[in-house]
């Protein structure tokens, strides 16, 4: 992608007199399992990180060194979660929108101006734009949502050892038919979202757990 396109959204913003702009991003929205997480990222003015790109484009391998790269090069980060109870009391997109808000909130560098990726903005009191497949078009959206992503990996491959039978490490939660046959077999986890299992669990059952 050429810099002129990738820089596009953030240059704008810049040229309209603000000083600070953070991409942000989430991971986890559709996952049977699991906390959604979210990542606001602030790059330095006009930096290209080679490679970057929307996180499910990239292998995991490659995710995993950018994820590094992105640490090393940004002014500031912060991922942040919202829980399987938030999610099934709220609903996934108020706990996605909650895990954004608490990224933006979390960083040490307090940005003016937030990139979303998506079609709804948080309750910020900063200004924001949406952008709907932003991790494909916004640099600093881009990074935030290999932050996002490589960290809900991490944290679903630690819960696999708490959790072996389920394989978390290979699905990370999503509702792979190896992951839905393990959950008619042993029912739910603390970490599955109750209110994602209705299709696979009859309420007597989900009330077993």
């Amino acid at each position: 992608m050429e810099e002129k396109n990738w820089l596009l959204y953030e240059s704008e913003i810049y040229q309209n007199g603000y000083h600070c702009v953070c991409g942000v991003d989430e991971a986890g929205r559709g996952p049977l399992a699991g906390p959604v997480f979210a990542a606001a990222v602030v790059l330095p003015r006009g930096i290209i990180i080679d490679g970057v790109n929307d996180s499910k484009k990239l292998t995991e391998k490659k995710r995993n060194q950018l994820y590094d790269i992105i640490k090393e090069e940004c002014l500031d980060c912060c991922i942040s979660t919202a829980s399987e109870k938030e999610i099934d009391d709220i609903n996934i997109l108020n706990a996605s929108l909650l895990a954004m808000q608490r990224a933006i909130e979390g960083l040490k560098i307090k940005p003016d101006f937030a990139l979303i990726d998506g079609n709804k903005s948080p309750q910020l009191y900063i200004a924001s734009k949406c952008i709907v497949k932003g991790d494909s078009l916004s640099e600093s959206i881009a990074a935030a949502s290999i932050l996002a992503k490589v960290e809900r990996d991490r944290f679903m491959t630690e819960m696999s050892k708490i959790y072996p039978e389920y394989f978390f490490e290979k699905h990370k939660g999503y509702g792979t038919k190896l992951h839905v046959e393990l959950i008619k077999k042993y029912g739910p986890t603390k970490i599955h979202r109750r209110s994602f299992l209705h299709k696979i669990l009859n309420d007597d059952q989900l009330k077993l757990f």
